[in-house]
Protein backbone atom coordinates (compact mmCIF):
# COMPACT_ATOMS: atom_id res chain seq x y z
CA UNK A 1 0.00 0.00 0.00
CA UNK A 2 1.09 3.50 -1.29
CA UNK A 3 1.71 6.04 1.54
CA UNK A 4 1.16 9.75 1.16
CA UNK A 5 3.43 12.13 2.80
CA UNK A 6 3.20 16.25 3.14
CA UNK A 7 5.65 18.46 1.74
CA UNK A 8 7.10 20.70 4.27
CA UNK A 9 5.33 23.82 4.86
CA UNK A 10 7.54 26.81 5.65
CA UNK A 11 7.83 28.25 8.75
CA UNK A 12 5.42 31.29 9.38
CA UNK A 13 7.61 34.39 10.12
CA UNK A 14 5.15 37.16 11.42
CA UNK A 15 6.65 41.06 11.56
CA UNK A 16 4.53 44.00 12.51
CA UNK A 17 4.33 47.37 10.93
CA UNK A 18 4.65 50.23 13.40
CA UNK A 19 2.13 53.71 13.09
CA UNK A 20 4.97 55.30 10.34
CA UNK A 21 4.51 52.08 8.10
CA UNK A 22 8.13 50.78 9.41
CA UNK A 23 8.43 46.98 9.28
CA UNK A 24 11.60 45.13 10.67
CA UNK A 25 12.58 42.12 8.76
CA UNK A 26 12.58 38.85 10.92
CA UNK A 27 16.31 37.34 11.46
CA UNK A 28 15.63 34.48 9.61
CA UNK A 29 14.80 36.22 6.46
CA UNK A 30 16.98 38.40 6.39
CA UNK A 31 19.94 35.74 6.65
CA UNK A 32 18.06 33.75 4.32
CA UNK A 33 18.05 36.83 1.75
CA UNK A 34 21.62 37.62 2.83
CA UNK A 35 19.93 41.13 3.57
CA UNK A 36 23.06 43.74 5.51
CA UNK A 37 22.69 47.21 6.78
CA UNK A 38 22.90 49.23 3.60
CA UNK A 39 20.86 46.96 0.86
CA UNK A 40 18.03 47.99 -0.58
CA UNK A 41 15.53 45.53 -1.25
CA UNK A 42 12.70 46.01 -4.06
CA UNK A 43 9.24 45.03 -3.05
CA UNK A 44 7.14 43.15 -6.11
CA UNK A 45 3.37 43.01 -5.82
CA UNK A 46 1.65 39.90 -7.17
CA UNK A 47 -2.15 39.79 -6.91
CA UNK A 48 -2.68 40.50 -2.91
CA UNK A 49 0.82 40.06 -2.13
CA UNK A 50 4.01 41.58 -2.25
CA UNK A 51 7.42 39.58 -3.19
CA UNK A 52 10.78 40.87 -1.61
CA UNK A 53 14.01 40.97 -3.43
CA UNK A 54 17.43 41.88 -2.08
CA UNK A 55 18.82 44.29 -5.09
CA UNK A 56 22.06 43.24 -6.62
CA UNK A 57 25.01 46.11 -4.63
CA UNK A 58 26.00 46.78 -8.47
CA UNK A 59 25.79 45.63 -11.65
CA UNK A 60 27.58 42.64 -12.69
CA UNK A 61 28.09 43.67 -16.57
CA UNK A 62 29.04 47.24 -14.90
CA UNK A 63 32.89 46.10 -14.61
CA UNK A 64 33.43 45.20 -18.21
CA UNK A 65 31.87 48.63 -19.59
CA UNK A 66 34.22 49.99 -22.18
CA UNK A 67 36.35 46.82 -22.53
CA UNK A 68 37.28 46.42 -26.15
CA UNK A 69 39.84 46.47 -28.47
CA UNK A 70 41.74 50.13 -28.40
CA UNK A 71 41.43 52.05 -31.59
CA UNK A 72 37.52 51.62 -31.70
CA UNK A 73 35.04 53.79 -31.35
CA UNK A 74 31.78 52.62 -29.69
CA UNK A 75 28.84 51.62 -31.23
CA UNK A 76 27.65 49.21 -34.06
CA UNK A 77 28.95 50.91 -37.27
CA UNK A 78 32.68 51.59 -35.16
CA UNK A 79 32.43 47.73 -34.99
CA UNK A 80 31.23 46.73 -38.54
CA UNK A 81 33.46 49.08 -40.04
CA UNK A 82 36.63 47.66 -38.19
CA UNK A 83 35.15 43.70 -39.21
CA UNK A 84 35.51 44.78 -42.79
CA UNK A 85 38.96 46.12 -42.56
CA UNK A 86 40.31 42.97 -40.85
CA UNK A 87 38.10 40.86 -43.24
CA UNK A 88 38.24 42.41 -46.27
CA UNK A 89 35.27 43.63 -47.94
CA UNK A 90 33.15 43.46 -51.11
CA UNK A 91 29.39 44.26 -52.11
CA UNK A 92 28.67 40.65 -51.11
CA UNK A 93 28.91 41.98 -47.54
CA UNK A 94 26.05 44.20 -48.12
CA UNK A 95 23.55 42.14 -48.52
CA UNK A 96 24.00 39.97 -45.59
CA UNK A 97 22.24 42.18 -42.72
Amino acid sequence: MATVTKSAQPPLIRAKVTSKGQVTIPVEVRKSLGIKPGDHLRFEQQGRGVRLIREPKENVFEKWRGIGIAGIAPGREALVTYMREIRGYDDFDDNLN
